[in-house]
């Protein structure tokens, strides 16, 4: 794996640019491979089935989800406790206020991370599925006006 800090994209750019330099094939990558996997399970169904998968992918995509909540919401509720929170917490010098910061911290962030990488998954399968179907769309259109 190679370590970029400047995103997904620019890691799938030093991928492409690694295989390519050493001449090796890029749709032969594991990422590649998985891509038309997806494509090809996709393309195996019927288009009201794909287009029933695109909506649930929309729904997903866009749905509030439980991390967002918990982000928004977290906050909130401790401060309806923070007095009691308080003195629990800085009690006789002692250092669960750094246990705790530790734990809510790391759990945003773990929750916001997961939140917006299943958001892109959602993102990728219905720019596949939106693919497949206007290919179908124009390829039927293509074919009425042939005939």
């Amino acid at each position: 794996m190679l370590f970029s800090l400047k995103g997904d994209a620019h890691k799938v750019f030093l991928r492409v640019k690694k295989t390519v330099h050493n001449g090796d094939i890029i749709r032969n990558t594991k990422e590649f491979k998985e891509i038309e996997e997806i494509q090809g399970l996709y393309q195996s169904l019927d288009s009201h089935t794909l287009q029933l998968i695109h909506y649930r992918m929309i729904k997903e995509y866009n749905g509030s989800g439980i991390i967002p909540i918990l982000v928004s919401s977290a906050p909130w509720l401790l401060l309806l406790f923070s007095k009691q929170l308080a003195s629990y917490l800085f009690k006789d010098g002692s250092w669960l206020w750094a246990g705790f910061c530790i734990v809510y911290l790391l759990t945003l962030g773990i929750s916001v991370l997961i939140h917006f990488r299943e958001k892109a998954w959602a993102a990728f399968h219905m720019e596949i599925i939106q693919d497949i179907l206007t290919e179908r769309k124009n390829e039927k259109t293509q074919g009425h006006s042939t005939n």
